[in-house]
């Protein structure tokens, strides 16, 4: 499905239900299967988290996660952790490209049983659980936090619960807190001090409901258009001000770009603002490296530069986010240089329109080029790919008075 973007109306207004987060749906479900009385509302319906939930409930001994990356690394830990299964955990081509060594040496140290099936260092992985006796484990701290946060949620399940040494500059820190805060809502304490996690062993915890916060990373599409438009008067369902997620950085980033937040019941309300632009948007995204996309497109869009660092984890994800932005700004006129962590945007005078965006299999190539409708006509190849993280995505737009057409049935 390659869709035709457009609008006449640069006067946004409306309301909008975003899906519950990712990343607190995909850790609240671990949670669960280990410790039943817990009960979840506003799960993500994303392919990430359906996929998450499908692989929990299954019985089969092929586990196949496609190209949920959070998946992958969460379900690695927790078959490890289910004494007696045995599981032969496996992905998409691109999935059996990304490296989860580092997981797996931390696993095993554990005294887990995991051997590579293909490839050393990559899945599919075949998993016998056992009973894990260790302790205490020590592991890089400059990795993706979805490594940590995996074993930080077996942690509780575990015989003597688990203390973690993070050795090194820890990465993507709001996202390890994210996962001790949800383990103290489940009733389990834990602690983060001195790059040291402690999680205590736990066999049952209290019946316990929680409410999934809406996904932060999703609103950030929704301040790109308000920044891009001549008016905004959008509201966002369910935020909380004192959010879990690191993405919730997203407010104060586009209050540079001439966006407001307001904080009402339950939601946010977004509102463009006369502000005036920084000639470059100098920001380090250490801790929350999935705004990137949204953020250089935005400042692409205004004819700002951008200067971005603490982007070593984008060239492992869906495709190699650094590389994929700089082809496709570069087709739409503008000027990228990238390094291995950093990435630079010059300033520009325009934007070519009618060009079609490649988004690799990633659901941000596409959520994030998107607003750029606001200023010219352009094409999103694989659209459908959305479905990973915001399948209402293209629905929402439309509310928004977007034209979304389906460029081959034109």
């Amino acid at each position: 499905m390659h869709l035709h973007l457009s609008t006449q109306n640069r006067e946004l207004a409306g309301k909008i239900a975003v899906t519950g987060s990712k990343s607190e749906s995909n850790r609240l479900l671990i949670l669960q299967a280990l410790y039943p009385n817990l009960e979840i509302e506003n799960l993500s319906n994303s392919d990430d988290t359906k996929v998450l939930q499908k692989a929990l409930g299954s019985k089969n001994e092929v586990i196949d996660i496609h190209h949920a990356g959070t998946a992958m690394r969460f379900l690695t830990a927790y078959f490890v952790s289910k004494e007696g299964r045995e599981v032969l955990l496996t992905g998409s081509q691109r999935m059996q490209e990304r490296p989860i060594a580092i997981l797996v040496d931390a696993l095993r140290e554990l005294g887990a049983e995991i051997t590579y099936e293909k490839n050393e260092g990559f899945p599919p992985l075949r998993i016998k659980g056992k009973k894990l006796l260790k302790n205490e484990v020590k592991v890089q701290a400059n990795i993706s936090s979805q490594y940590i946060s995996a074993l930080m949620l077996i942690a509780p399940s575990l015989h003597k619960g688990l203390k973690i040494y993070l050795e090194g500059k820890v990465t993507s820190v709001p996202y390890i807190k994210m996962t001790l805060q949800l383990l103290k809502q489940c009733g389990i304490n834990g602690s983060f001090e001195n790059n040291v996690i402690f999680i205590e062993s736990v066999s049952q915890i209290p019946q316990k409901q929680i409410v999934v916060e809406s996904d932060w990373s999703s609103a950030s599409y929704f301040y790109s258009m308000a920044a891009l438009s001549d008016s905004s008067e959008i509201n966002l369902t369910s935020y909380r001000e004192n959010s879990l997620q690191g993405d919730r950085s997203t407010a104060d980033i586009y209050q540079k770009l001439g966006v407001k937040t307001t904080f009402l019941e339950g939601e946010l309300k977004l509102e463009k603002t006369e502000v005036e632009l920084p000639e470059i948007l100098q920001l380090d995204l250490a801790n929350s490296p999935d705004l990137a996309q949204t953020v250089v497109v935005t400042c692409f869009g205004l004819g700002i530069g951008a200067q971005l660092t603490g982007l070593h984890t984008l060239r492992i994800k869906e495709t190699d986010r650094l590389q994929a932005l700089k082809n496709e700004i570069e087709k739409l006129g503008g000027k990228v240089e990238i390094t291995e962590d950093t990435l630079q945007l010059s300033a520009s005078e325009g934007i070519k329109s009618d060009i079609a965006i490649d988004t690799y299999n990633d659901h941000r190539m596409a959520l994030a080029f998107a607003p750029l409708a606001l200023k010219v006509p352009i094409v999103i190849n694989d659209a459908g790919v959305v479905s990973k993280s915001f399948p209402e995505f293209w629905e929402n737009l439309q509310q928004l008075k977007f034209s979304v057409k389906d460029s081959a049935k034109e």
